[in-house]
């Protein structure tokens, strides 16, 4: 696997609101990554986005491809990076990225610690209402990493899988598991103990 695109941006006046935000992302050759993200990317709202769990985001590409058939008046506005992560690469997605998996791209090490719960400004970003309800529903969320070790990340370098738990749950399941109104589901118990789950989706789970 190999990273495709990254990219990272400043906060600037967004939706009706024109509140501060940077899901409209530039793409970079480079990134250089601390332990709250990229020193290129900034949060335009810092409570409820950025630091150490969620430093940086991933979106599959596959997932944009669900998006134009769904949505398909905006396709030619579906483009990688638009949706506001920071990582593009092809073959990962939803399904087969794991809570814990670790993965090495360039000097810097990440591990995937949640997925990302989609919000409001995803249906400003492209116009369209409930697009972010679709994303939830669909479960094409993609997910946040934790910085394991800080370094300098490229366009072209390879994304290996250093090290995946032997219990564990993929994104989609995270967020199938998450979505049930059904809070006696053992699986939820199970999924709650994952080594490396962001404290805010084991309360989640727990609910």
């Amino acid at each position: 696997m190999l990273v495709d695109a990254l990219f990272a941006g400043k906060p600037q006046a967004f939706g009706p609101r024109q509140s501060p935000s940077s899901i409209i992302k530039l793409p970079f050759e480079q990134l250089h990554i601390e332990l709250n993200g990229a020193i290129e990317d900034e949060q335009g709202n810092k409570k409820l986005h950025g630091g150490p769990e969620m430093a940086m985001h991933q979106y599959s590409q596959k997932s944009y491809e669900i998006l134009k058939k769904q949505f398909p008046y905006i396709a030619q506005n579906l483009l990688f990076g638009s949706i506001g992560e920071n990582i593009s690469a092809p073959t990962m997605d939803d399904e087969t990225v794991f809570i814990g998996d670790t993965y090495r791209i360039g000097s810097v090490v990440l591990q995937v610690n949640s997925p990302r719960a989609p919000c409001v400004k995803i249906n400003q970003r492209y116009g369209v209402r409930n697009m972010d309800l679709f994303i939830s529903e669909q479960r094409i969320t993609g997910w946040y990493y934790r910085v394991i070790e800080t370094g300098r990340m490229k366009v072209g370098d390879n994304i290996t899988l250093e090290h995946r738990l032997q219990s564990t749950k993929s994104i989609s399941d995270i967020m199938r598991l998450v979505r049930s109104k059904d809070k006696s589901i053992p699986e939820k118990v199970e999924a709650s103990a994952i080594n490396g789950l962001a404290a805010e989706w084991v309360r989640k789970l727990k609910k």
